[in-house]
């Protein structure tokens, strides 16, 4: 049997968020600037609004169709272009959804109970049983992977069980349906390389914990949101994430703004203690977000032209999954 090769396939990137919440500066460091890196490079990107996965861990919202809207204004005021990448969502792509019955036949009750991932976001969700989503939730991402046949999925370390059995999912159906002409690429985790970022609290910056500056919020906002955050006594400041991780993570943050080494802004503010450090984060943030916010602000003042890119996007990405589906269905003999 021949060995099927990733690099078969054209590359191609496929990420995405669900909105549930308004992206914040963690997704700022740690993922939307790669995906523009990468978009800006020429890669075909494909950025999936996971409208579907909302309801893994709680009910469909009065408030998804703005949730849905906010997230793709966040998305272009980053820099994501619209006629360079594609924005769309599970909802409006059927074929995508369609695969996940060829691919539940692929998996086992024991390796879906096995996934550490949907074990913590369950945890975290509060939920004292697995619903049928929630268990299946890897299964849908593979899904989401591979209806586009990608190839490159940038990912947190958190995430790599997922791909990984994305990456078991193709191989078997490749191997059961299509030994000789593959279907599906095993697609490559790309691990961002970006510092994690703290919440205002201490923990990871996250939407559902509440803890984070959001790329929306005003300047004002931003500024009494850094006067909370964490620090310690000592005024002398240094970069020590692991000894002082409250102090360190406003430096990473200033550092991160103003593209320079956290040691160097350690340095370069010393004795003068966390009310400088504070006051130093605050102007940098601020600065940093300052075109994304306006950009945002304009985006939203038009949200016909918002929906019009989600139903482009989503328009593209139909004809693309169709594409694989009908490869599928050959490959599975039910094209009649």
């Amino acid at each position: 049997m021949p060995e099927q090769t990733t690099s078969a396939f054209l590359p191609r990137v496929l990420t995405g968020d669900r909105p549930t919440g308004q992206l914040h500066l963690g997704h700022l460091f740690g993922t939307l600037q790669n995906r523009v890196r990468l978009q800006d490079e020429g890669l075909d990107l494909l950025v999936l609004v996971a409208d579907y996965q909302t309801i893994t861990d709680r009910d469909s919202p009065a408030s998804l169709p703005q949730d849905v809207e906010e997230l793709i204004a966040d998305y272009l005021a980053v820099g994501i272009d619209p006629a360079r990448s594609t924005i769309f969502a599970h909802s409006l792509v059927p074929e995508l959804n369609q695969l996940l019955l060829p691919f539940l036949s692929l998996v086992t009750l024991p390796e879906l109970l096995r996934n550490p991932t949907v074990k913590e976001e369950a945890a975290a969700s509060g939920m004292t049983a697995l619903n049928g989503l929630m268990l299946t939730y890897p299964v849908h991402q593979a899904a989401d992977i591979l209806f586009c046949q990608a190839t490159i999925v940038p990912v947190g370390a958190d995430q790599l069980p997922h791909v990984e059995q994305t990456r078991m999912i193709a191989r078997r159906f490749n191997r059961r349906y299509a030994p000789e002409r593959p279907v599906f690429p095993e697609p490559e985790a790309m691990l961002s390389d970006a510092p994690v970022l703290l919440g205002l609290d201490g923990r990871k910056m996250s939407k559902s914990r509440n803890n984070a500056i959001t790329l929306a919020a005003g300047s004002d906002e931003t500024a009494a949101l850094l006067r909370r955050a964490k620090t310690d006594s000592d005024p002398n400041i240094t970069y020590d994430p692991a000894a002082r991780p409250g102090v360190s993570n406003l430096v990473l943050l200033t550092a991160l703004c103003e593209e320079l080494d956290p040691r160097e802004v350690a340095e370069q503010i010393g004795g003068r203690g966390a009310a400088e450090l504070k006051r130093r984060t605050t102007e940098a943030v601020n600065e940093r977000l300052r075109p994304i916010r306006e950009r945002r602000a304009e985006l939203m003042r038009d949200r016909g032209y918002l929906r019009t890119i989600l139903r482009d996007g989503s328009a593209h990405a139909r004809g693309i999954a169709a594409e694989t589906l009908r490869q599928v269905t050959a490959a599975m003999h039910t094209n009649y």
